[in-house]
């Protein structure tokens, strides 16, 4: 009996200690860091698919966005942030908010979709932001762009998906060279960092977007192969960013592995490791 008794409390304090470490790894995403998983060549070269990074949920203060959403398709969960935190979506505020600087590399949520997205945030509330032949202006002036050479990566699938990169130096082979111009972008507070060109296409001529008040403009450094705010929301774009959608800032990348799988430490990309961004 005595035996039968330790048995139970054991289990007992096992249940226990897993749903306390459920409970702590919650409490920890929902008000601290938010890991992110790097899924598309959107923002390359600055974040290569594979990137992992946690993202600062403490930057900008707490909004309906700061909860989780919880989807796991294999056993059918699927709780949006909305199902947990609804209560605080609709007023675009945030509790002990502060406002992003432009050229942060910020984590928000999908206007329509809902899906978590990561762009560099361009356009402040006010601004007017337009692209001329591939050129960022804003508020009429344009960026400062220095050549920074050419960014080269192997034409293979890459990352879970098993997506491929597209190419300004046209159609290549499997295991080829695939390359695309590197500039250095310099914003008007003087943040810099790169982008990458592939080709001309729609986006890289607009009118003028004027961002309206409590909302942000978002861009890739992938500048074309990035759904962005120069597209407006729907399935083909982002918009304006309402503030209330920010989830949280990513400062570095913590690991990074260019395979199709985490484990496959072949792939790793050691020169990445608690890389900080810029």
């Amino acid at each position: 009996m005595a035996s039968d008794a330790k048995e139970k409390n054991s289990i007992v304090e096992t249940i226990k200690t897993v749903v306390y470490a459920l409970l702590i790894a919650g409490i920890f995403r929902t008000i601290f860091f938010q890991p992110f998983w790097i899924p598309s060549g959107s923002m390359k070269d600055t974040l290569l698919i594979g990137d992992f990074l946690f993202v600062n949920k403490m930057a900008y203060g707490y909004s309906y966005a700061s909860c989780p959403s919880i989807r796991i398709q294999r056993l059918g969960i699927n709780i949006d942030a909305t199902d947990i935190c609804g209560f605080m979506d609709g007023d675009n505020t945030r509790l002990l908010g502060s406002e992003p600087e432009r050229g942060d590399i910020i984590v928000f949520r999908h206007p329509v979709s809902g899906a978590d997205f990561i762009k560099r945030v361009v356009g402040l509330p006010g601004d007017e932001i337009q692209m001329k032949n591939g050129v960022l202006h804003i508020n009429g002036q344009a960026v400062k762009l220095e050549d920074a050479g050419v960014f080269e990566e192997e034409f293979a699938a890459q990352g879970p998906i098993g997506s491929y990169p597209r190419c300004e130096n046209g159609v290549v082979g499997e295991g080829g060279m695939c390359k695309k111009s590197r500039q250095t972008e310099t914003l008007p507070n003087g943040r810099s960092h790169s982008i990458l060109n592939i080709t001309e296409q729609g986006v890289d001529n607009t009118g003028v977007f004027r961002v309206p008040q409590g909302e942000y403009f978002f861009m890739g450094d992938n500048r074309d192969n990035s759904t962005d705010s120069r597209v407006s929301r729907g399935r083909q774009g982002v918009g304006f960013v309402p503030y209330e959608n920010l989830i949280g800032r990513a400062g570095r990348v913590m690991f990074s592995s260019a395979g199709s799988r985490m484990f496959y430490f072949w792939t790793w990309r050691g020169d990445r490791f608690f890389k900080r961004l810029d």
